[in-house]
């Protein structure tokens, strides 16, 4: 029986898990918390941090595996190339992992190969930090700051003010949230944005489905919802596609997935930044099955093992998710979920958080508590369900 080693065993990376044991191979899922849901379906769990490389990659090579795969997260695509390249698997190599998961270093490759982004700085201090501000705010922009090396939406904020302890709080808080310390400052792109997600085999780049996507906005633009297909001009999505694929040649992303963040700004397609592995929210374990047939954890799971993927759109439907934005405080009652789930075209109604928890606000994906998830013919009509859905349910709060 052929093994593949799955990096992660939350809720997010569980459909890999149970996927993998439908194609009828051996599991060993790799986490740092032993009481990761997704280890009660994996044949072996390693209760490692699939953010140390070395460990991860040592317990690969006393127990061989045939694949290895992540989705949902960025940080672990570094292990997964560590893995890769200890056992000669297909993957992204160790030096394109980095260049995937650093944002500084992902824009220079891009900018190497003429793919559009925002301009933008790195800084390392306060001092470069200020300049960093200064120089974008004189070239006309406003100015968004990000750690190097996050996701989810953590330590991001847009400035508005530019006075000095308005600055210096918002450089303490992006580098808090940055693993080497280092922030980003670049310029804040305006229009719509979008996540293109991709299939890459041998070297070719596939692009299944574009996701129109509902943030926050300023200051954390936390994504709030998603749905598919895009409703931009076929025109528009075409440049999207262009720019995803060309944006994954240039980190070197050949055998296996992507979800490529795009901004439609005046000037055209500009990336905000590439994840080289499956998307999260449920996006490509959910609303692309639910809009193109295209089974994208299948896929990724047959490429990590050398095979070739389906990756044909069996149908043409639309797919939404929108997460819940409940009051603030401690939980103490979530009603209305079966009246919910009644409505027609809602596949999941689902809750991270439950009573006795909080409810803080959104400030990253990990505030939010729960979500829909639905299917209809057009996007409008999917995004319509979710909305009727959500206001069946009752989230009751205690404020604290």
């Amino acid at each position: 029986m052929k093994k593949i080693m799955i990096l992660g065993a939350s809720a997010l990376q569980t459909p890999a898990i149970l996927q993998a044991k439908k194609l009828g191979l051996h599991v060993v899922a790799v986490d740092m918390n032993p009481d990761a849901v997704g280890f009660k379906f994996a044949d072996e769990k390693l209760i490692i941090s699939t953010i140390d490389a070395d460990a991860v990659a040592e317990a690969a090579k006393k127990n061989p595996v045939d694949g290895v795969i992540t989705l949902a997260t960025d940080m672990p695509v570094r292990t997964l190339a560590a893995v890769a390249a200890t056992l000669g698997l297909p993957g992204i190599s160790i030096e394109n992992a980095k260049k995937a998961t650093d944002k500084v270093l992902m824009r220079e490759a891009l900018a190497a190969a003429n793919v559009p982004i925002p301009y933008f700085f790195k800084a390392t201090n306060e001092e470069e930090f200020l300049s960093a501000v200064k120089t974008v705010v004189d070239m006309g922009y406003r100015c968004i700051v990000k750690p190097a090396d996050n996701s989810g939406s953590r330590g991001v904020n847009l400035l508005d003010q530019y006075d000095e302890e308005s600055l210096h709080k918002a450089f303490c808080y992006s580098k808090e949230n940055s693993r080497s310390g280092a922030v980003i400052v670049e310029e804040y792109m305006e229009g719509p944005e979008l996540c293109v997600e991709t299939l890459s085999v041998n070297g070719t780049c596939y692009p299944i489905q574009i996701t129109d996507k509902l943030t926050t906005g300023a200051p954390y633009f936390v994504e709030m919802g998603h749905s598919q297909p895009s409703q931009l001009s076929e025109e528009t999505q075409n440049k999207i596609r262009a720019v995803a694929v060309a944006a994954n040649m240039a980190i070197g992303n050949y055998n296996g997935s992507s979800c490529t963040e795009i901004i439609v700004t005046k000037d055209g397609p500009k990336v905000v930044e590439l994840g080289a592995r499956l998307a999260g929210d449920y996006m490509t374990t959910d609303l692309v099955p639910l809009s193109t047939g295209v089974n994208m954890v299948d896929s990724i799971i047959k490429i990590s093992m050398g095979e070739t993927p389906d990756y044909k759109a069996k149908f043409e439907k639309a797919s939404a998710i929108r997460f819940f934005d409940a009051p603030h405080g401690k939980i103490q009652s979530i009603t209305g979920i079966d009246e919910a789930c009644a409505i027609p075209g809602v596949q999941r109604v689902a809750f991270d958080r439950g009573v006795g928890e909080q409810s803080v606000e959104i400030k990253n994906s990990g505030d939010r508590i729960g979500y829909v998830i639905a299917q209809a013919d057009t996007p409008m009509d999917a995004i319509r369900i979710c909305e009727e859905a959500m206001k069946k349910v009752i989230i009751q709060v205690v404020k604290e």
